[in-house]
């Protein structure tokens, strides 16, 4: 769907195919008919947006391949579908029976990571319809946050400089612009708005910027409007945004909340999950330097990049498996899987021993990479409410007593085109996770015309016009 804001910018919405499980392309194509088109009819409009997950291997075949590109270019054509954003996140094997921490191999260390997101930038480039301004590729926040060494952090750094010319290239080759945005997720390299500033602040904002996962920024407890001013500030454009909620536990030790929760912990995908702990009387969680380089507390980044100063606020996740208080009684986990402890609380500017405990003054985030590890006791569930990295549909509530993190997706939609400027122009709704949901739908595209139809509905009462052909 297209929509057009006031000051004239085309908005395209579309819905991401990830949600499908199609490692080649005729199992592409046969998504495209058995999904695609009927979420198309369901929501009456002449022209759908779907921003397409290739795997590695469709990809190489597209590339290397013209007729299995105009194969492609044409069936979108039939369905009445078009293509103006990729999801380069996942490289194959997304639907595996457990994908967990494999979803971010190869990284932005591998030149396999590189070569695919050029790829992508590549076909992308024979799909844009005629009229798009440009085209946009979502890609992984680098890495997950361990191990990052210098010497990793500083080959992503070439490799960044690498894709900016590269894409620079194929926008001379073919006269079409395309944009790639690195996605802030919880446990990575880069998680929150204000690492992305440190580590990808100074990159060509002509070809890279950031794709704002909404879902990812309200389990980070980050209030949109002053992550989208900080991105701003920065120079950082908002390649696109993902349309995505996470699921909250506003009191996770009620049972009937944890029977809820223990029903999403499901072995496919990861599912971090995260607590604000208040800041009277309680304590941040051990940070070593290998785990709290998720935090930005600690260990190398990216060159160009500046470091923390003593005493100031971090601004990530303390990633724990224990709370301990002022005795010193907690354990975090260090590099390499194994504990650590503290003799007692320190401020942010001086470390006690590997690690550190930090008292900061607006509380801070705690965090476990799972969230069956979060129901084990590896976060408190008395201290404040739990956020967790399960993209639920947009338009309908989970089990009670959970709720949606949806009023901070309205939130973001606001921030960024409920202004007298369009802040972007490229939205996509990417909920991958209705197959395992506790009930999976029986009408997969009915669910995904549901929530097309409530982020237009988010749109059109910012001031945007539906366009109808």
């Amino acid at each position: 769907m297209r929509l057009r804001h006031p000051d004239g910018t085309p908005v395209h919405l579309a819905y991401c195919s990830n949600v499908h499980q199609a490692e080649d392309l005729d199992g592409v194509l046969a998504q495209l008919a058995a999904y695609a088109e009927p979420v198309r009819e369901r929501l009456g409009v002449d022209r759908l947006g779907i921003g397409l997950w290739l795997a590695r291997d469709v990809v190489t075949e597209l590339v290397g391949d013209g007729r299995a590109l105009e194969r492609l270019r044409d069936e979108l054509s039939l369905r009445g579908l078009e293509t103006v954003t990729l999801n380069a996140f996942p490289y194959a094997g997304f639907h595996r029976e457990v994908v967990k921490k494999d979803v971010y191999l190869p990284d932005w260390t591998d030149q396999a990571r590189l070569d695919y997101t050029l790829d992508c930038a590549r076909v992308l480039t024979a799909l844009l319809p005629d009229d798009a301004r440009r085209g946009s590729v979502s890609t992984l926040p680098l890495a997950w946050r361990t191990p990052w060494p210098a010497e990793r952090a500083n080959t992503a750094r070439r490799a960044l400089d690498r894709l900016a010319d590269g894409l620079a290239t194929i926008e001379r080759e073919t006269g079409r612009p395309v944009r790639v945005g690195f996605e802030p997720e919880p446990g990575c390299v880069v998680e929150t708005t204000a690492q992305a500033v440190r580590e990808l602040g100074g990159l060509d904002p002509d070809r890279l910027g950031i794709c704002l996962d909404a879902c990812h920024l309200a389990v980070q407890f980050e209030d949109p409007g002053a992550a989208l001013a900080r991105l701003a500030a920065a120079g950082l454009p908002v390649v696109k945004v993902q349309a995505s909620c996470a699921v909250e536990a506003d009191d996770p030790a009620d049972p009937a909340a944890r029977a809820a929760l223990g029903r999403l912990a499901e072995a496919r995908f990861l599912h971090q999950t995260r607590t604000r702990v208040a800041a009277q009387g309680s304590w941040g969680a051990f940070s070593g330097p290998g785990e709290g380089r998720g935090a930005g507390v600690a260990g190398p980044r990216i060159p160009r990049q500046r470091g923390l100063a003593a005493g100031e606020q971090a601004d990530g996740t303390r990633h724990v498996c224990g709370l301990g208080g002022p005795t010193g009684s907690g354990r975090a986990r260090q590099p390499g899987g194994g504990g650590g402890s503290s003799a007692g609380p320190s401020p942010i500017g001086g470390p006690a021993g590997p690690g550190r405990w930090d008292a900061l003054g607006e509380g801070t985030i705690l965090g476990v990479d799972d969230l069956p590890e979060a129901l084990a006791g590896g976060l408190p569930a008395d201290r404040g409410p739990w956020r967790v990295h399960f993209h639920a549909p947009l338009h309908a509530e989970p089990e009670s007593p959970l709720r949606t993190t949806a009023p901070q997706l309205t939130a973001v939609l606001a921030g960024l085109l409920g202004g007298p400027v369009a802040g972007c122009d490229h939205i996509e709704v990417e909920t991958y996770t209705w197959s395992v949901l506790p009930r999976p739908p029986a009408d997969l595209a009915g669910g995904i015309a549901a929530e097309l139809a409530w982020a237009r509905d988010r749109l059109t009462g910012l001031g945007l016009k539906e366009e109808t052909s």
